[in-house]
């Protein structure tokens, strides 16, 4: 899609705030699902609000030149888990979350200096378009589970529901979202998201009332009953683990390191993945300008902030990505300001528990729409590869099974994901396949 608002344009303040608003609509659910996942009394909104803060931190290091926004990382959860499982109190399982937040993070500072030194033309030969497009493409399709379960998902208490019913708010979602993209005017076609989802909601909340009256639990899609657990303030990680320091130990200090550092070098092959992405739809090398060095920065230190509050080292969000895409809004404008927006709608329950009580279903059918863009966007990465190539067809094949068949590697509690497993297969492959070329060209 052309963009219509680029990089540097600056819509007026209102169609901003309306702008972000999307954004944050299309990031929530991944953010606030990470600590839900997790548990052990973690904030939702403190991961919230650390997400605004890692994202403020990620756009100054990269100079306001780069639109994406941080949020909980995914990748992270099995060493979070590990942070709690080898914690003598729960105290100390938090200041262990901070510990490994900072120890991943140090790691991206460490390699944005390597990468300052050596510089990126090493990148662009270990990773060209016929690796690195069939790569993004993985990270929409290893979605696309997530999105087609959540379309038949109610939430809360009734998670399940009736499944003819939350198919049904999810596909009217998803209908909205593509009509209001397709053949809407002006604004409305740059805020399909918002659109579709208050269809879906307007939809689910109509269901509810029914089986509210006729006391029909299947109709009970949206859970209102998470109004009466509203928790007005944060509770931010740093202030819970201030009383993990006398349970420390260089064993349990050892534990997290294992954990989280690993899994960091993982998390560097999909950071790759979706600036490569995302300049590609923007039509500007981000790996140039601002480099890679200043998103490598910004990604590690933000990561270390966002945790310190919220307890999840962020990571560049595919759904950001997909959100640019579809609305043609690449503006660092919007993004900034959805950053702000998450920082102040963290101290607003009400806000923040609307959010919540938004349906699975609902949520599930603009991710259809959002995970398809970014699997399309990674495949028009490999238009102009020559596929008639066996090399470059047997590339692009081992990368697209791997990522799509889930190939995950565990060594203990370090999880090499499916998109990273597909990552490096794809460059070993395209590496050996290139040997005799290379010779020839010596």
């Amino acid at each position: 899609m052309k963009l219509i608002y680029g990089v540097n344009d600056k819509p007026s303040n209102g169609k901003t705030i309306v702008f972000a608003l999307q954004q944050l609509l299309a990031i929530l659910a991944a953010t606030i699902a990470v600590p839900a996942i997790v548990g052990n009394g973690m904030s939702q909104s403190a991961a919230l609000f650390g997400a605004g803060v890692g994202t403020l931190v990620y756009l100054l290091f990269t100079k306001f030149k780069s639109p994406v926004f941080l949020g909980s990382s995914f990748a992270f959860i099995n060493s979070m888990f590990a942070a709690f499982g080898g914690a003598a109190t729960a105290a100390t399982g938090y200041l262990g979350l901070v510990i490994g937040a900072v120890s991943a993070g140090l790691v991206y500072v460490i390699l944005s200096f390597v990468v300052k030194k050596a510089g990126v033309d090493w990148i662009n030969k270990l990773m060209p378009a016929v690796v690195i497009g069939p790569t993004v493409a993985i990270i929409g399709l290893s979605l696309a589970g997530n999105a087609v379960g959540d379309l038949t998902k109610a939430n809360g208490a009734n998670a399940n529901g009736n499944v003819y019913v939350c198919l049904l708010c999810g596909l009217v979602t998803l209908i909205v979202t593509i009509l209001a993209s397709v053949y809407g005017k002006n604004m409305v076609k740059m805020i399909p998201f918002i659109i579709g989802i208050v269809a879906g909601y307007v939809l689910a909340t109509i269901f509810t009332v029914i089986g509210l009256i006729a006391d029909v639990e299947a109709l009970k899609i949206v859970n209102f009953s998470l109004f009466a657990d509203m928790k007005w303030v944060p509770e931010f990680t740093f202030v819970k683990a201030l009383g993990g320091f006398s349970e420390l130990s260089a064993a349990y200090i050892g534990t997290v390191l294992v954990a989280y550092v690993p899994v960091a070098f993982v998390v560097f092959a999909e950071h790759i993945a979706d600036h490569k992405n995302l300049s590609s739809i923007i039509e500007k090398d981000l790996l140039a300008d601002p480099g890679l060095d200043k998103t490598l920065l910004g990604d590690g230190v933000g990561s270390i902030a966002g945790a310190l509050f919220g307890g999840c080292p962020n990571t560049t969000y595919g759904e950001c990505v997909g959100c640019v895409a579809i609305s043609g809004n690449a503006s660092v404008k919007t993004i900034c300001t959805t950053a702000c927006l998450a920082i102040l709608s963290a101290f607003v329950a009400p806000f923040v528990t609307f959010l919540a009580t938004i349906p699975s279903c609902v949520m599930g059918g603009v991710c259809i729409a959002l995970y398809g863009f970014i699997a399309v966007s990674g495949l028009k990465m490999i238009q102009k590869v020559d596929l008639e190539d066996s090399r470059n067809l047997f590339t692009v094949s081992v990368i697209l099974i791997a990522g799509v068949g889930g190939l995950v590697v565990s060594f203990g509690k370090v999880t090499i994901t499916s998109v990273a497993c597909a990552l490096i297969l794809g460059i070993i492959v395209n590496t050996l396949v290139n040997l005799k070329k290379k010779e020839s060209e010596k």
